[in-house]
């Protein structure tokens, strides 16, 4: 799965949302919020619905490089779903476990500052039925909270 190439991503229809997120397992005097700017983006080709994310985060000042032990574990998950009247199903859902060795690597002076692209999925869709792409980003704190934990965005343009 590759990412779509700079000539090919101008044919995707995007949206991008923002969230704050707390550290969960800090409860320190010092600031701790990931800002975290997704964008969801879906073209059709043909019989396909194609989908991809690009995730950009403004992590803590946590003043430790590349810190291996601030998530037990993280992913992205994209889903392709099809739009339709009442819920919308998932038609298509992978997860990319390669954004937690980003979120976890700092620049020198320990900011936790990047960005990760997802591969591209695809569903082969009916001519009638139209698709869009979903994604929550799944945080599961080092030695805290219980498991993932769930940050939805908005979803891509209906394709």
């Amino acid at each position: 799965m590759l990412s779509p190439s700079p000539a090919s991503a101008a044919s995707y229809k995007c949206k991008t949302s923002t969230k704050s997120i707390d550290t969960a397992n800090y409860n320190g005097p010092w600031a701790d919020q990931w800002d975290v700017k997704t964008t969801l983006c879906a073209k059709r080709s043909g019989s396909y619905v194609h989908a991809y994310a690009k995730v950009s985060w403004d992590g803590p000042l946590f003043g430790e490089p590349d810190n291996s032990a601030i998530f037990d574990a993280a992913r992205f998950r994209l889903q392709i779903k099809k739009s339709q009247s009442g819920t919308d199903p998932v038609k298509l859902s992978k997860d990319f476990y390669g954004i937690e060795a980003r979120l976890e690597n700092s620049d020198v002076w320990g900011n936790y500052n990047g960005s990760y692209t997802t591969g591209t999925t695809k569903w082969k869709a009916s001519s009638a039925n139209k698709g869009y792409a979903d994604g929550v980003l799944q945080l599961d704190w080092r030695k805290c909270c219980g498991g993932y934990h769930s940050h939805n965005f908005k979803a891509s343009p209906v394709v």
